[in-house]
């Protein structure tokens, strides 16, 4: 029997200029200061906000130190020819108290080149939204780059981006190369590619604490976003009880939500991936390696790819995400 077990984390809270206390308030996300908390980062390879362990007999390593000891049987061989040590995903809850600034993220070529990184895909699950709240995503219509200087001259570059009202389970997929921000009033959980390279291009003239705005990255961002990206990118759902519905895929990364009232068991045989189970709603028990471990609403757990099947045990009406990195050869 392998050794290793479903993995929980320790967050990492990010105190941001947007952000609030529903973090703590709602998921006990308890930050060293009473300041706002705009993210937490629940699995992260990130140097300098590196995961730690915070059960079982590795708790206290980082996940860097799980991969190097386990390689393929933590993360996959696939994963592990790909990616080494790093591990490719960084998983967060953001709590929007403020509307964030619009930003834009390189793609991996440009963030190799500039920033010896990888670019940023990513996408959104809305956990909750306060009534009116939005969304911004990608233009409205295919944009030139004059006419986006000149819309963000005058301050007015949100007349050029889709606005779309959102709700609850709201699914937005933004490649690298979109620009977007998530209006006041959101929480939402974020699935991304292993980067924190982004270029603010709006921030609708707010000052930081110290009084002074911040800074922008015009020039930089004009090489990375995609003028011809047109569309909100918004996927509405009504996944069934019981089931597996998709709501994202790409080269670097899966989604799919599972709500269900019953003990689920999901076969992974055929996987070569790490799975990453984000507990939305209620709670649950998570079974593999002859380990249980719960994850309730607010908190996330790591399953080792070396995991055959794992069986998810509701605590009533249980909603999860589940991540894991496609293979090549079985993406559509």
């Amino acid at each position: 029997m392998s050794s290793l077990y479903p993995i929980r984390f320790r967050p990492v809270l990010k105190e941001t200029l947007w952000g609030g206390s529903a973090l703590r308030e709602r998921f006990g996300k308890k930050a060293l200061s009473s300041t706002t908390v705009g993210e937490s980062w629940e699995i992260s390879g990130m140097p300098g906000s590196a995961s730690v362990a915070a059960n079982g007999f590795l708790k206290g390593n980082t996940l860097e130190e799980i991969t190097e000891v386990y390689m393929g049987d933590l993360v996959g061989d696939s994963v592990y020819e790909k990616y080494g040590n790093e591990f490719p995903l960084l998983i967060k809850f953001i709590d929007a108290r403020d509307k964030l600034s619009i930003q834009v993220h390189p793609d991996d070529r440009l963030s190799a080149e500039r920033h010896h990184a990888w670019g940023k895909t990513e996408m959104w699950y809305v956990i909750d939204a306060e009534p009116g709240a939005v969304i911004y995503t990608g233009f409205r219509k295919k944009t030139t780059r004059e006419e986006y200087l000149k819309y963000l001259a005058e301050e007015r570059l949100d007349e050029l981006i889709n606005i779309t009202p959102v709700a609850r389970g709201d699914v937005f997929f933004i490649p690298a190369g979109m620009v977007h921000a998530i209006g006041a009033g959101v929480i939402l959980a974020e699935i991304q590619q292993t980067s924190d390279v982004t270029y603010r291009i709006y921030d609708w003239n707010r000052l930081d604490q110290s009084g002074k705005p911040r800074e922008m990255h015009t020039t930089l961002a004009l090489d990375a976003i995609n003028f011809g990206l047109d569309s909100a990118n918004l996927t509405r759902n009504s996944p069934g009880i019981n089931t597996t519905t998709l709501l994202a895929e790409c080269p670097y990364f899966r989604t799919s939500i599972i709500r269900f009232d019953r003990p689920v068991i999901k076969d992974y045989s055929l996987t070569d991936s790490f799975v990453i189970y984000i507990c939305t709603e209620s709670m649950a028990v998570v079974e593999c390696f002859g380990h249980q471990e719960e994850v309730k609403a607010g908190t996330t757990v790591l399953i080792p790819a070396s995991a055959d099947s794992v069986t998810l045990i509701p605590q009533g009406t249980a909603t999860l995400l589940e991540v894991f990195i496609p293979q090549k050869n079985k993406l559509k």
